[in-house]
């Protein structure tokens, strides 16, 4: 078996404190979402669920009553919020731009097609009229 390791409360402690301070400042290490939760404060801080709950359950409902009283998104929400309002208004440009760049890309097609369809007859010689083919495009020389 191997020896558990005796816990340091005092150490816990501090890891609580400066987890729940990351976490209200929006600047979390180990948080992905940085949510005021007890679960990301858990995980901010490492420790376990049972070692939190058991010996320092009144960190934890100081961390509770510090997110009610806190009267302001936290920084990490707050750029989540603007970056996302960000996004939807770039969204709602594109989405506008979207139906004149169909018409455009449609009209284009046809084009083409009509083009393609002249070049066709040109060639065959629909018209009777002689065609004079202009030379190939000669590539400038590299190197001089």
């Amino acid at each position: 078996m191997t020896a558990c390791r005796p816990r340091n409360h005092d150490t816990e402690r501090a890891a609580l404190r400066a987890a729940a301070d990351r976490l209200l400042d929006g600047t979390p290490l180990h948080s992905k979402s940085g949510r005021l939760t007890v679960t990301e404060l858990l995980r901010e801080s490492g420790l376990r669920r049972d070692a939190v709950y058991g010996i320092h359950k009144d960190l934890v409902e100081e961390f509770q009553a510090r997110v009610r009283a806190q009267h302001h998104t936290p920084a990490l929400a707050r750029s989540l919020a603007e970056e996302n309002a960000a996004l939807k208004q770039k969204l709602a440009e594109s989405a506008s731009a979207l139906p004149r760049e169909r018409e455009t890309t449609a009209a284009l097609r046809r084009l083409v097609g009509e083009l393609d369809l002249e070049l066709h007859a040109a060639r065959e010689g629909a018209d009777g009229a002689h065609i004079t083919n202009l030379p190939a495009r000669r590539r400038p020389v590299r190197g001089g």
